[in-house]
């Protein structure tokens, strides 16, 4: 648990993400990486809930990405904090969506900025269809949280 927050009841993993609605982006990005530090480690008893449909693994992957589904049927992305430097999705007509986080760290957590194609993600999300269309995500990452 991290407070009353329990990561493997699989129906609550869009909670961590909820921050971003009232404004402290901050606080998704701090627990987020609590959440891959404490939760997903490489051990037999690493994982802290049953994966049996794969949401587990599903939350792992959006969020070491940089983003997540909280509504998966209303088109959009979530920002949160990658846990990787890069990734690259290969997508039908030969386009390819990119994630690169820039100056990631242990201590660089934070997201200072993200820009989509070289323009500023000025919100906290990002649509479907920008993944489809291909391009760049560009994260730059800190170790000052961003208020």
């Amino acid at each position: 648990l991290i407070g009353q927050y329990a990561h493997g009841n699989e129906p609550s993993h869009h909670v961590a993400y909820m921050y971003n609605y009232a404004g402290q982006p901050d606080k998704t990005q701090e627990l987020i990486r609590e959440i891959f530090d404490r939760f997903y480690l490489p051990k037999p008893d690493g994982l802290c809930g049953n994966d049996d449909c794969g949401q587990m693994s599903a939350w792992y992957i959006f969020s070491a990405m940089g983003f997540y589904p909280v509504n998966p049927c209303g088109g959009e992305y979530i920002i949160g904090a990658p846990q990787i430097e890069r990734i690259s999705l290969a997508l039908p007509g030969d386009k390819t969506f990119t994630v690169v986080a820039e100056n990631l760290s242990e201590t660089n957590k934070y997201v200072a900025s993200v820009s989509l194609n070289n323009k500023p993600v000025t919100d906290f999300r990002i649509h479907h269809t920008d993944i489809m269309n291909g391009g760049e995500l560009v994260f730059q990452m800190t170790d000052k949280a961003k208020k």
